[in-house]
């Protein structure tokens, strides 16, 4: 199956100097210009996987989150998009577009991965539109905000320790740096979306906002009822060292996990929001173990 690049037509988009006032329309088109701005026009269909050693093959076909992953972005795709129908501000739309087909994108990108390398995934379950494409989008940009912090630790860990060859690590870098552009997005869009609602409207968002924390954060320490097969990627988040092999102690993954998020969220402009909560809980948590020993 092939995916054709989107057609980004917009006019340049002109942002003052100076400070930008969350929700304000300067903050709306710096966020979309952000993100339109910055797009990496790679195909999947034409990705040169290397060739591994039969051993570093058989590591990462024996890691437990491809269907998952596959799964995840599928439907990342879908809800996301549903999201961009809704939105009534041309550029916003184009924006949300181009973060759903990015997400397509992603998981044409591990589905050639696993072809590649002969990893037998299940069928995938179809994903309907959601019924509210509003919570859809946000349980979406939070879940990608607890996952990509981490996945950005665990990814350069990989790379350091040799555990992905460097071939591998060239390949899937444009799908983490895009992953840092669509939560830079997404906590921009929520400070820009609250501050634009309707007074009457904000009481019950801030409640969709607290369920939805309350359920990926139960889902990811593994006892949300209906889980099913995520369970599979939350345990892959929080045990994923031990999986890649990596010896690392929690201490100093936290610490390449803080640096790795202020490395690839720093060459951004200074005025957008970063995401705070994942890197503030895992400061706060960083505070009580040792410091891990030099080796």
């Amino acid at each position: 199956m092939t995916l054709a690049l989107p057609n980004l037509r917009f006019d340049p988009i002109d942002v003052p100097e100076g400070p930008v006032r969350l929700g304000s329309p300067e903050h709306l088109r710096l966020l979309c210009k952000t993100l339109l701005e910055t797009f990496n026009p790679y195909k999947p269909a034409v990705i040169d996987w290397p060739k591994l050693d039969a051993k570093t093959q058989d590591l990462i076909t024996s890691l437990p989150i491809w269907d998952i992953a596959v799964q995840t972005e599928n439907r990342a795709g879908v809800w996301v998009g549903s999201y961009a129908d809704k939105a009534r501000d041309p550029l916003l739309r184009q924006a949300v577009e181009l973060n759903a087909f990015e997400e397509r994108r992603h998981r044409h990108v591990l589905a050639n991965l696993v072809e590649a390398y002969g990893i037998a995934l299940k069928p995938e379950p179809a994903y309907p539109a959601p019924r509210d494409p509003e919570w859809a989008f946000v349980q979406v940009g939070f879940s990608e905000c607890i996952d990509s912090f981490f996945a950005f630790g665990l990814f350069e860990a990989a790379r350091r320790t040799g555990f992905f060859p460097p071939e591998l690590v060239d390949t899937f870098e444009p799908v983490i740096a895009e992953e840092g552009r669509h939560i830079l997005f997404f906590v921009n869009w929520l400070a820009w979306h609250r501050r634009t609602m309707p007074a009457w409207r904000r009481p019950w968002f801030e409640l969709k906002v607290a369920v939805i924390w309350a359920y990926l954060i139960l889902e990811r320490i593994g006892i949300a009822s209906n889980i099913g097969e995520g369970d599979k990627q939350s345990n892959f988040t929080v045990n994923g060292a031990d999986q890649l092999g990596v010896d690392i102690t929690p201490a100093a993954l936290m610490d390449l996990c803080l640096a790795e998020n202020d490395r690839r969220l720093g060459v951004y402009d200074n005025r957008l929001l970063r995401p705070t909560l994942v890197p503030a809980m895992v400061r706060l948590i960083r505070r009580f173990l040792p410091e891990p020993q030099k080796r």
